[in-house]
C-alpha cells in the first residue's frame, strides 16, 4: 500500500503544517510524532497533549432492542451501565479469539455508538449487521465523526476554557455545543492520565483542533502522535489489538476476563471462553521490566534457562521509568517476580516479570 492509498483524517493538512512525521496505521496515514515521542509523552504525563485519533472506527446500533442485541454479541455486560455511560468490551468469534476490543457509548436502550479499532471497524460492522434482528440497524459511521483526545493532568483546564463539560465520572460522557456544533465529551482515553475524548462531526474537527490548541497554550499543550500514544498505553499495560489481543489471543490469556460478563446467557465465544477459564489458560499476558538496558520489541523470544517459553507482544522504552518495559505471553509457571531473558538482537537481556501497570494511572481520579 502506497502513501497515496492510505486513508487520511480531516486533520491531515493541519498535521502537515505542524511538521508531523507520518506512518501507516490500520490503513490510515497517521502522525507518528511532531516534536518527538519523549517530549509528547512527557507533556501528557505532566501537562496535557492533544491527539487526533479519528482513524478509530465508529458504528451505531439503533432501534428497538439495540442494547439487548449488542449485549448478546459482545462480551461485557451492558446491564452494568446506564445512559450517559461507556463500557470497554470485546467482540469475539466462536473460538474465543478477539475480533476486536472496543468501547460502547450508551445513549439509550435503542441508541448505542461503538468505537472499534481502525482496521477492524468494517469486520465488526459486518458481523453485527449479519446477526442483527429485524428492527435493529447497524450503520458504519467511520467518516461521520472525528475523535480528538485531550489527555493529561491539565485537560480539565483546557476544556473549561472552551466552556465544555468537565469533571464527569470516568467512563461517562456528556453532550455539549461549541460555536453551534454539537459534540460529545467522553471521560475516556488510552494514556492512563486524566483526560477526555471528543466526538466531533468529521467536517468540524479542524475548527475544534484549532480551538483546543489555542485554549491549551497557557497550559503547555502539545500535539501528540501515535508514537507517544503507544509508549503511554504500554506503561499502563493497556493491550493493543493485533499484538496483545488477537484471533489467537483470547481474553482469558490476555487477562481481560474482567471485560467478560461470565454469567450472561449469551455472547459470541461464550462456550469456548468458559471452557478455557475452567481449564486455565496455557499462557497469559505478563508485564516484563528490564533489569539492565535491554528494550523489548514485539516478536522477540522470551527464554528461561535458555529454553524458549514465550514471546513479547508489546515492548518499548519507558520515558517515565527510563527503562525497557513490555508485555509478553508466558506460561503460568513463569510467575510474577521471576527472571526471564529476552533475545534482544542476539543478546540475552534479563527482565523481571511484573504485573502492570508500570506507572500508576490517574485516569480514574475524580
Amino acid at each position: 500500500m502506497t502513501a497515496e492509498d492510505l486513508a487520511r483524517t480531516s486533520l491531515y493538512e493541519r498535521q502537515v503544517a505542524l511538521g508531523a512525521k507520518f506512518a501507516e496505521f490500520g490503513g490510515w496515514s497517521m502522525p507518528l510524532q511532531y516534536s518527538g515521542v519523549v517530549d509528547e509523552h512527557t507533556a501528557v504525563r505532566e501537562r496535557v497533549g492533544l491527539f487526533d485519533v479519528s482513524h478509530l472506527g465508529k458504528a451505531s446500533v439503533t432501534g428497538p432492542g439495540a442494547r439487548a442485541f449488542a449485549d448478546a454479541c459482545l462480551t461485557n455486560a451492558l446491564e452494568k451501565i446506564g445512559p450517559g455511560q461507556a463500557q470497554y468490551t470485546l467482540c469475539c468469534d466462536e473460538s474465543g479469539g478477539v475480533v476486536d476490543d472496543l468501547i460502547v457509548y450508551l445513549h439509550a436502550d435503542d441508541d448505542l455508538l461503538l468505537v472499534p479499532n481502525a482496521a477492524n471497524n468494517a469486520e465488526v460492522v459486518r458481523r453485527l449487521t449479519a446477526a442483527a434482528p429485524a428492527g435493529v440497524q447497524v450503520r458504519d459511521r467511520h467518516r461521520d465523526l472525528a475523535v480528538l483526545a485531550v489527555q493529561g493532568p491539565r485537560s480539565d483546564e483546557v476544556l473549561a476554557a472552551l466552556s465544555l463539560p468537565t469533571g464527569h465520572p470516568y467512563m461517562s460522557f456528556a453532550e455539549a455545543v461549541h460555536d453551534g456544533v454539537a459534540l460529545v465529551v467522553c471521560r475516556t482515553g488510552y494514556t492512563g492520565e486524566r483526560g477526555y475524548e471528543l466526538l466531533v462531526p468529521w467536517d468540524e474537527a479542524a475548527t475544534m483542533w484549532d480551538a483546543l490548541l489555542a485554549a491549551g497554550e497557557d497550559h503547555g499543550i502539545v500535539p501528540c502522535g501515535l508514537g507517544a500514544r503507544d509508549t503511554l498505553r504500554t506503561e499502563m499495560g493497556y493491550p493493543l489489538h493485533g499484538q496483545d489481543l488477537a484471533l489467537d489471543i483470547t481474553p482469558v490469556q490476555a487477562r481481560a476476563g474482567w471485560a467478560v460478563g461470565w454469567s450472561k446467557p449469551s455472547f459470541w465465544g461464550r462456550d469456548a471462553l468458559l471452557a478455557e477459564k475452567a481449564a486455565g489458560p496455557v499462557r497469559r499476558l505478563q508485564g516484563i521490566r528490564a533489569r539492565g538496558r535491554g528494550i523489548p520489541r514485539p516478536g522477540m523470544t522470551v527464554t528461561v534457562d535458555g529454553e524458549p517459553v514465550g514471546r513479547v507482544t508489546s515492548g518499548t522504552f519507558s520515558p517515565t521509568l527510563r527503562q525497557g518495559i513490555g508485555l509478553a505471553l508466558l506460561p503460568p509457571s513463569v510467575a510474577e517476580g521471576s527472571e526471564v531473558q529476552v533475545d534482544v538482537r542476539g543478546r540475552a537481556e534479563t527482565f523481571e516479570v511484573v504485573r502492570p501497570p508500570f506507572v500508576q494511572p490517574s485516569a480514574k481520579e475524580s
